[in-house]
């Protein structure tokens, strides 16, 4: 059987659609209860038929209350039995790769292969000032980083450090039973050659148009290519505002009202060269969300959403639903999207053992993989 033609696929069908959650923090809710919510999207997205769900990591701002994306994920594929966790992203910049590195292969021998890493550079923020790892760690010492974490996720049964972490040679325990991916959020092209010289998948964020992730992503096969690396066995992930209403007009309503409060947290970060961050102008920048993302009818989202499936080498849309108010507007776009632009099965539909083998999850969890 030949693969459907780019320009063929759909979203659903051949590109897995997750969901990407913020933990945003609202003006009179509290942070245990935007935690709260979050986890219950995520069990949301596993009753309504998606295929997974990836948490964002922040620290010390509103816009993601959620500090550790990694312990969230594995809250959350301790409360849910088929769909694949995922971080997008933990910030490698502000931790050791060999921690992460043990995390990742823990959860995801536990969970039966459902757990999917997604790392970050960060940004030039106090955290580095906070964990001491410095702002020379986030300028030149991503590329270590990432070299490090790749050798200790590949099945090796013993790593040495290298330049920037020195060590001996330490068994790897847990050793993973398969080379575990690792998927880079990249914005710029220096980071995205980096991803493709390790072959590493790209997590594409929210603030890119389908232009300018299908240029990175060009170049990222070109990159990739060269150092050796099949571009066909690599599914990249991209991440995209969604919202449904009965109309475009309304959808977009919905989202200039609820998401600038949201934003309003990315205002938040403190930069270590005392410059001001989050985007100048809010309410701008949420009509360009509106315009370039699934915001809209059922049609109108389906139609972005089958057009995001056509980018080259993308396997997962990761929707942030968060964007048009607080939990019950956001857990009806969940079920919404995945009914009326989807067509996803529900749980109620789906025939799952209640206790599913160890065996069972890794069979289901492995084929959906599409790395």
């Amino acid at each position: 059987m030949t693969a459907d033609p780019i320009t063929a696929r759909r979203a659903g069908r051949d590109v897995d659609v997750h969901l990407f959650l913020l933990a945003g923090h609202r003006p009179g809710a509290t942070h245990a209860t935007a935690l709260a919510d979050a986890h219950e999207y995520g069990r949301a997205a596993e009753a309504a038929g998606y295929a997974g769900v990836w948490i964002a990591e922040h620290h010390f701002i509103s816009y993601g209350v959620c500090p550790s994306a990694i312990t969230f994920a594995a809250h959350l594929l301790g409360a849910t039995r088929t769909i694949a966790v995922g971080t997008a992203a933990c910030i490698l910049s502000n931790r050791h790769p060999v921690a992460l590195g043990e995390e990742a292969v823990l959860l995801d021998e536990l969970s039966g292969g459902r757990f999917r890493l997604g790392v970050g550079r960060g940004g030039p923020w106090v955290d580095l000032e906070v964990f001491g790892t410095g702002l020379d760690r986030f300028q030149t010492g991503f590329h270590d980083a990432l070299e490090l974490l790749s050798r200790w996720l590949s099945g090796a049964p013993a790593v040495a450090g290298n330049d920037r972490f020195p060590f001996r040679p330490v068994s790897v325990v847990p050793r993973p039973t398969r080379r575990i991916p690792v998927w880079v959020a990249a914005t710029s092209p220096p980071t995205v050659d980096l991803a493709a010289r390790h072959g590493m998948p790209l997590l594409l964020g929210l603030h890119a148009d389908l232009d300018e992730k299908a240029s990175l992503l060009d170049r990222y096969a070109r990159t990739a290519a060269a150092h050796g690396h099949d571009v066909n066995r690599i599914g990249h992930a991209s991440a995209h505002l969604a919202h449904v209403e009965d109309d475009d007009e309304q959808a977009a309503d919905a989202v200039r009202v609820g998401l600038p409060a949201l934003l309003a947290g990315t205002r938040e970060y403190l930069r270590l060269d005392g410059r001001p961050a989050g985007p100048r102008d809010l309410a701008a920048y949420v009509e360009r969300l509106v315009a370039i993302h699934p915001a809209g009818s059922p049609r109108r989202c389906k139609e972005a959403l089958d057009q995001a499936a056509t980018l080259p080498g993308v396997r997962h849309l990761l929707l942030m639903v968060e964007g048009a108010g607080g939990r019950d507007r956001t857990l009806e776009t969940i079920h919404r999207i995945g009914r009326d632009v989807l067509g996803l099965s529900t749980e109620e539909s789906r025939s799952v053992p209640t206790a599913p083998t160890a065996q069972a999850v890794v069979s289901t969890a492995r084929c959906r993989e599409g790395v």
